[in-house]
This record gives C-alpha cells, sequence and structure tokens, in this order.
C-alpha cells in the first residue's frame, strides 16, 4: 500500500461554517449534490469547469448495426448524485440542449450522456460564452476532440463514409 501525504482542514469560525453551508458544502455531499443557484451569465462557466472535472468527450466511427460506419461524438458528466445530474440536464434543457440520458453505472455513479447533437451544442456553449480576459479557462485535450470532430464532419467524413469495419478493414 502506497503513502500519500493527507491534509486536514479545520475551521473554528461558526459564522464562517454557516457561511459555508449556504454557500452548499457540507458534510458526506458526494451523493446528495444539487445544481448551485448562480446567475445564468455564469453557467456556461461552471459547466465547462464540472465538465473539465467529472466529464469526457469521445468521438470515433459507430454504426449501430448498419452496413455503413459515420462519425458520431459523446459527450459525458459523471456524478455520484442523480439528483445533480437531474437538475443539471433540466438546466440545459430550458437553454435547448436536449435528449441527455442519466445511466446508472453498476449502482455506484452516475452518468448523463449526450450523442452527436447534444455534444455540439455543449460545445458551442461551453466555449463561446467566454468573459472577457478568461479565454484559456479550458482544457485543452477536451476542446480539441470537439474541434478535431468537427473539422472531419466539415470535410465530409462524417457520415457514412464507410462500408466495412475501420478496424478489419
Amino acid at each position: 500500500m502506497s503513502e500519500a501525504t493527507q491534509y486536514c482542514l479545520q475551521i473554528g469560525s461558526i459564522e464562517m461554517c454557516n457561511d459555508l453551508e449556504n454557500l452548499g458544502y457540507f458534510k458526506k455531499k458526494t451523493n446528495n449534490l444539487s445544481l448551485p443557484n448562480m446567475p445564468s451569465q455564469y453557467f456556461s462557466d461552471f459547466v465547462r469547469g464540472y465538465f473539465d472535472g467529472d466529464g469526457n468527450v469521445w468521438s470515433g466511427l459507430i454504426h449501430k448495426g448498419r452496413k455503413t460506419w459515420s462519425l458520431a461524438i459523446q459527450t459525458a458528466f459523471t456524478s455520484c448524485s442523480s439528483s445533480f445530474l437531474e437538475d443539471l440536464n433540466r438546466r440545459l434543457q430550458i437553454i435547448g440542449i436536449n435528449k441527455g440520458a442519466i445511466y446508472n453505472k453498476q449502482g455506484r455513479y452516475f452518468r448523463l450522456v449526450y450523442s452527436t447533437n447534444g455534444s455540439l451544442k455543449l460545445y458551442y456553449f461551453m466555449y463561446n460564452n467566454k468573459v472577457k480576459g478568461h479565454n484559456d479557462a479550458f482544457l485543452k485535450r477536451k476542446k480539441k476532440v470537439f474541434e478535431s470532430f468537427i473539422k472531419e464532419r466539415q470535410c465530409g467524413r462524417g457520415v457514412a463514409w464507410l462500408t466495412q469495419s475501420p478496424v478489419t478493414g
């Protein structure tokens, strides 16, 4: 077993503890998080930050039982709290990012997943709503997956362009 450095923060101020609790911090919050209230102008920054920390994006060829293969992208947010992901999904639906599906993974965690259309809407929402002077507040490697997908799609390689498996030839 490896030894890891651990840190403990102890707060003795009742007022500060109350303030932290009012801001959404409380013990054992992992399984019962809720989406924090925030002004709309900061929501894209929040989503992008949460995505960078607990999200993933994948792009590749799929065929779903069809004869042809097509390029697809999938975006997901992961949490131990289904209520948090339900809140996030509802808030994203309000701004037109629909069709997110929540999956329970082995009873241990949940994933809010978007396929191609939802993923593209998320991309434009997360990366085109920058606060002036904060244009680099994101993980470049995740943004690059979206940009590569968009570039491939614009080149016409994204729709049913293979009739054989790209792996087996």
